[in-house]
């Protein structure tokens, strides 16, 4: 891998706009309902940010995982599996329906290092969120790239059950195919890894259908700002381990002794998917 080149894409940016519609919100209220935090009358939701503005390639530039092809905006990563890893969010002021939205997205860092599994390739991509009203959320979104699953190899395995930890808050979601898809639609998501069962099990290497990293980072975002009464001022989170659909998942938070609150999702077994920390700036 010639990292240098992959970081020759440090301070690529562009821009992408679209407006939040009554539709998109119904939609999304649809899809996440009950587990959403309260809202002024004329809002959108909290976490809204993730269904504007996507990518959109025409078939002809899809890659096998059902991504837009690499090597435009984000830099050509010779690995093929690309996750969610995590990041940081720092919410402004709400969006409100009829807003026009413009995303201004600037590749922030390249990195690479060797993990237990193989080869790890780490894109962050810095994001403002901005309305005519001014910046409205400001966000760095991390992205991992991994190789290949070895012909023969066994599904990737789950974290070791755990005893699950005590909240303030918790919901217990439903992760259906269904919830899944209807996420990727209103995404204008692709990645396979979310609807293809043979691909994902057969040439990815994970036990089954995977829910997406925004969608947990969804509700961790709604969680905190349920239990807190308000939207969270900054949220550190990442990504753990794969949640895989078909069981019901459960997400928490946690109110901190330093007035911060935690928030995480728990698998069936109760093993930590992914994990969050509000802090007040």
């Amino acid at each position: 891998m010639d990292i240098a080149a992959l970081k020759s894409w440090i301070g690529r940016s562009e821009e992408a706009s679209d407006v939040v519609t009554p539709r998109l919100v119904q939609s999304f209220d649809a899809t996440f309902a009950p587990h959403l935090a309260g809202r002024a009358e004329g809002e959108a939701p909290l976490a809204l940010h993730w269904c504007l503005a996507p990518p959109i390639s025409p078939m002809a530039a899809i890659g096998r995982d059902g991504h837009a092809a690499k090597g435009e905006f984000l830099p050509p990563v010779p690995l093929p599996r690309r996750m969610w890893a995590g990041g940081t969010i720092e919410t402004l002021s709400p969006l409100r329906i009829g807003d026009e939205v413009t995303r201004r997205s600037t590749i922030g860092d390249v990195s690479y290092k060797e993990g237990r599994t193989g080869p790890l390739c780490f894109v962050a991509v810095d994001h403002e969120i901005v309305t005519p009203r001014g910046v409205a959320l400001r966000e760095r979104h991390n992205i991992v790239y991994r190789e290949a699953a070895k012909p023969g190899a066994p599904a990737a395995a789950a974290p070791a059950t755990a005893e699950p930890r005590e909240a303030d808050l918790t919901w217990e979601v439903e992760s259906s195919p269904v919830f899944l898809f209807r996420y990727s639609a209103i995404t204008f998501n692709g990645h396979r890894i979310h609807y293809d069962y043979p691909y994902v099990t057969e040439e990815e290497g994970y036990a089954g259908l995977v829910v997406h990293g925004p969608i947990q980072a969804t509700l961790i975002l709604n969680i905190i700002a349920t239990l807190s009464g308000g939207e969270p001022i900054k949220l550190d989170y990442r990504g753990v381990a794969p949640l895989i659909a078909g069981a019901p998942f459960k997400v928490k938070a946690k109110r901190l002794p330093d007035g911060a609150t935690a928030a995480w999702t728990e698998g069936a077994d109760g093993g930590l998917r992914m994990e969050g920390v509000s802090r007040l700036t």
